[in-house]
C-alpha cells in the first residue's frame, strides 16, 4: 500500500491526465461537429498523448535523483502505446458511439515519441538546471 501512495505522491498530475484522457475517450460527443475541420481530431490525439508524456518525463525528472532509462522508457513510452491500442480495442468493441481508429492511434503513438524528444531536450535539462538552482540556494 506504501508503493501506491509514493507513486500517487510522485505522479498527481500525470494520474490526473489519465483520468482526462480516459474521460474524453469514453464520453459520447455531441452528434453537431463544434469545429469542421478534417482530421481535427488526430491533432488532438497528437496533444494529448504529447502532453501526457510530458507530464510523465517531468514528474519522473522531479522526483528522481537517479535515472533509470529503462524504467522510465516502460512508463513514459511503453506503457501509454499499450493504453492507447488498449482504449481503441475497447473503443471499437465496447462501445456503439466510438470506434477503432488505426489513425488515432498512430498519432497517439507520434504524440509519445514527440515528448521523448521533448523530455530529453527540453524537461531534463531544465529540471536539472531547476535543481542545481534550488540546491545551491540551501
Amino acid at each position: 500500500m506504501n508503493v501506491v501512495f509514493r507513486f500517487i505522491k510522485r505522479y498527481p498530475l500525470s494520474l490526473l491526465v489519465v483520468v482526462a484522457i480516459l474521460y474524453l475517450s469514453f464520453f459520447k460527443p455531441p452528434k453537431e461537429k463544434l469545429i469542421d475541420v478534417d482530421n481535427l481530431d488526430k491533432l488532438a490525439h497528437f496533444c494529448m498523448y504529447a502532453g501526457f508524456c510530458s507530464v510523465v518525463w517531468f514528474e519522473y525528472f522531479f522526483s528522481h535523483s537517479g535515472i533509470s532509462y529503462k524504467r522510465v522508457f516502460i512508463g513514459a513510452v511503453v506503457a501509454p502505446i499499450i493504453f492507447s491500442g488498449l482504449i481503441e480495442v475497447v473503443q471499437g468493441n465496447f462501445t456503439s458511439y466510438r470506434g477503432m481508429d488505426v489513425y488515432d492511434f498512430l498519432f497517439n503513438t507520434l504524440g509519445v515519441f514527440f515528448a521523448l524528444f521533448f523530455a530529453k531536450y527540453f524537461i531534463r535539462p531544465w529540471v536539472a538546471a531547476y535543481k542545481k538552482k534550488n540546491n545551491s540556494k540551501g
